[in-house]
């Protein structure tokens, strides 16, 4: 689950993670009255949306699709403002919040649809000397949380690895030691930090991690972190995720989860405890288990095309879960064609046939979709799908699903193969 910049930054805060002073609004009075609440005389305004770049980020509307389209490649230089702006008045407080609100940013990891800006967050100026970079993760190739600093801070971390890889400096922690003060220090040493400066980075650090093990965090990151001229290091901008399977833990952290931030068929998907994520393609996938999943979108780009989602029901879906599944399938108008894979273990193949056959029926079927099928009661299945009289495309194998899928998909309704 992720969260807001704002909401990140609360959630730091009760860590003692140092962060500047600011107040969320959704109109500009009210930016500008959060404004008055803070010293100035300089303030920053951000667009409050669950995506990166948004100081390269440009709003739909003030600038041409070209320079959309050089901000989705990530191509720097592209002229006019973005959705973190500088503001030396009140007045300007106002408009900068009035140009975002209601507006669609665009940034390298929206996509080309953007995102509509509903609030924005004022936040008190301060005095930079240095910009830098912190995490922590799961390492999972160690089974450890894993703490990266990076002196390369306001810089997306991918690219400092790609070019910079020795500018990246990690430490990991022993789940039975924990965060060590000496890892912290070892930190500092890196980032080329002393004295105070040293001092106020080893508190915030030792804070991002506590903020990490005590929310189930998936992701804690701060770029930048920023040491000011008065040598206190601070986390100019913080962005967290939180481990879906550990919120019943935390409902102060799921109470914070914003529904109209998310894709809405994934958020239907989640009241029916489906794995769901949509992808940019145009062939709809349902499957049962993760790897057949990722499998299963393998299969279908190997063989030309591209799928729209990835959709797991897993092993033990119901019925009623299946044909929800399916409607968020088609509910999607980027899918031309759908491919139901199933491997019946847990779950049994006639089971998956019978919900896909009372999703059809319940929505109709406007695109090509094929059927395969294997494992437990697989031969139900397949008679409950001859029988239906429905134009399903039936395969025996997922090399034959994913070529009839993209061709149907390709060739339209009027050519679907038999």
């Amino acid at each position: 689950m992720k969260v807001h910049e704002y909401q990140a930054k609360d959630v730091l805060r009760r860590f003692g993670v140092a962060v500047p002073h600011g107040g969320s609004a959704t109109t500009p009075a009210e930016a500008v009255e959060v404004a008055r609440t803070l010293p100035g005389p300089v303030w920053v305004v951000k667009a409050q949306v669950h995506a990166g770049g948004r100081g390269k980020g440009r709003f739909r509307g003030e600038v041409s699709e070209d320079v959309l389209d050089r901000v989705l490649k990530g191509e720097d230089g592209v002229p006019g403002r973005g959705g973190v702006r500088l503001a030396r008045s009140l007045e300007e407080v106002g408009g900068h919040a009035e140009a975002m609100l209601g507006r669609t940013l665009v940034t390298k990891q929206t996509g080309g649809s953007g995102v509509r800006v509903r609030r924005v967050y004022v936040e008190q100026g301060c005095a930079i000397a240095r910009e830098l970079y912190l995490a922590a993760l799961l390492d999972r190739s160690r089974s450890q949380v894993v703490v990266m600093a990076s002196t390369e801070g306001g810089t997306e971390i991918e690219e400092v690895a790609a070019h910079h890889p020795e500018r990246i400096h990690k430490v990991w922690v022993d789940p039975a030691v924990g965060f060590a003060a000496f890892q912290a220090r070892q930190l500092g040493f890196a980032l080329g930090l002393a004295g105070g400066s040293l001092a106020s980075f080893q508190r915030l650090v030792t804070g991002l991690v506590a903020a990490y093990h005590g929310t189930d965090a998936s992701l804690a990151e701060v770029n930048p972190l920023v040491i000011t001229e008065a040598g206190d290091a601070i986390a100019l901008d913080a962005k967290m995720t939180f481990d879906d399977n550990g919120l019943f833990r935390h409902p102060e952290i799921a109470a914070l989860r914003d529904l109209l931030e998310e894709d809405p068929n994934e958020v239907e998907a989640s009241k029916h405890d489906l794995n769901y994520i949509k992808l940019s393609g145009d062939i709809g996938c349902m499957v049962n288990g993760a790897g057949l999943a990722m499998a299963t979108m393998d299969i279908i780009k190997l063989n030309g095309g591209e799928p729209a989602n990835f959709l797991d029901v897993g092993g033990g879906a119901t019925l009623e879960r299946v044909a929800a599944g399916f409607r968020i399938i088609t509910s999607d108008p980027a899918v031309r064609g759908i491919l139901v894979n199933i491997f019946g273990g847990i779950m049994k193949c006639d089971v998956i046939a019978e919900g896909v056959l009372a999703a059809v029926a319940e929505v109709g079927l406007s695109v090509p979709l094929v059927v395969r099928l294997e494992g437990t009661n697989v031969e139900r299945g397949r008679a409950l799908i001859a029988e239906s009289g429905l134009p399903v495309i039936t395969a025996d194998s997922m090399e034959d699903a994913a070529h009839k899928v993209v061709a149907a998909a390709r060739a339209g309704r009027s050519a679907w193969p038999s």
